[in-house]
């Protein structure tokens, strides 16, 4: 069947933007509709537009796509625009689309500590989206023109991706988590792009910090696994404690995480109830069947040396979380390793199946 929706990129000749076409060109529900790009790329095809960096070559159908500037009134016929713009430019911009009516799925952080904007990593908090339900049901019985039913959804940091999946699997089986640490070993892809000598930075060398990176973690993870308040407003978790710490290491594609936990409850699980819970938990996604989604959200892997990135990033194309290592910890309660790709459930692929979420809901 043909596609269904006419889709947008916003920041199409960038890092994220390359793997939202590329996620899109063939997907079966979104049309690759517009690409959108700064002032200096308007008016060329794509391919004359882009330097490109996947590892897979230009879509066929993205080269002819012609860019045009990020404004709302050459994506007036999309139904959802996806948006891989750096946070320096993405905040006025995705502000004017949703204003203008538009549904925006947002890779940047400008609106995710906004208590209103659901903050989703769609194996795990989908329920997030119920408030975008409502707020489209009230526009109904309001009778309100498209103009006003816009609104923005942010994905989550990558980084973040990876941990609230079996955080949220373990607290949906065995109840809250008081504590977390979570040391990272990121890939360079999660840095994007920058030419020249500071690439060398990273060869035969970690690097000990990441801007903003450890706040992210700490404070995101706390949103996308709380409820949702009075006035649709979203209530973080106020009684777990995350501490992180992040690391850049030369990795191409996939975010590993060294993990420790305790619950707040007293009676505590088996580690093999611990690897059952995470063998058996289901996304909305998966039961949605949306075309994107993994067969399994969380992997569990036995071997005493896994995940790791090279083997295992790809697992369910890129859309899976892989978790090894699980063991009591001394200290805290359990310690295991997680990986996920970055690129695709830490970003791209994320807004994908926030928009096929909506798709199937019927709230596009």
């Amino acid at each position: 069947m043909a596609p269904t929706k006419k889709a947008g990129v916003l920041g199409a000749t960038g890092s994220v933007g390359q793997k939202f076409i590329l996620l899109l060109s063939e997907h079966p529900d979104f049309e690759l509709f517009k690409l959108g790009a700064s002032t200096r790329s308007a008016g060329k095809p794509y391919k004359e537009a882009v330097t490109w960096r996947q590892t897979a070559t230009i879509p066929e159908l993205a080269q002819s796509l012609i860019v045009v500037d990020c404004k709302s009134s050459e994506f007036a016929d999309c139904d959802v625009v996806f948006s891989g713009l750096d946070a320096d430019y993405a905040g006025e911009i995705e502000k004017e689309f949703s204003e203008a009516g538009l549904v925006v799925i947002s890779n940047a952080k400008n609106y995710r500590r906004v208590p209103n904007v659901p903050l989703v990593v769609p194996l795990v908090n989908t329920s997030h989206l119920d408030i975008i339900d409502r707020r489209l049901k009230a526009a109904d019985a309001a009778n309100l023109p498209k103009s006003k039913r816009g609104y923005i959804i942010c994905n989550s940091n990558c980084s973040t991706a990876g941990l609230v999946v079996p955080l949220g699997a373990l607290i949906a089986k065995f109840g809250p988590i008081s504590t977390v640490t979570v040391t990272t070993l990121q890939a360079i892809s999660g840095a994007g792009f920058s030419p020249g000598v500071p690439g060398f930075d990273i060869l035969d060398n970690v690097i000990p910090y990441i801007s903003g990176e450890e706040e992210k973690l700490e404070w995101e993870t706390k949103k996308i696994l709380g409820g949702v308040g009075e006035n649709d407003t979203f209530v973080p978790l106020s009684n777990m404690q995350v501490s992180a710490q992040c690391n850049r290491v030369a990795v191409t594609d996939g975010h590993l995480e060294c993990v420790s936990i305790k619950f707040a409850s007293e009676i505590k699980p088996s580690i093999e109830e611990v690897k059952q819970a995470l063998r058996d938990f289901q996304s909305e996604v998966q039961t949605l069947g949306c075309a994107s989604a993994p067969k399994l959200a969380i992997h569990v892997l036995d071997e005493a040396d896994r995940p790791q990135p090279r083997l295992d990033r790809d697992r369910d194309s890129g859309y899976a979380v892989s978790v090894g290592r699980i063991r009591e910890d001394p200290v805290l309660d359990f310690k295991f390793v997680v990986l996920s790709h970055n690129t695709v459930i830490g970003a791209a692929g994320s807004g994908i199946l926030i928009a096929e979420t909506l798709l199937g809901r019927g709230l596009l």
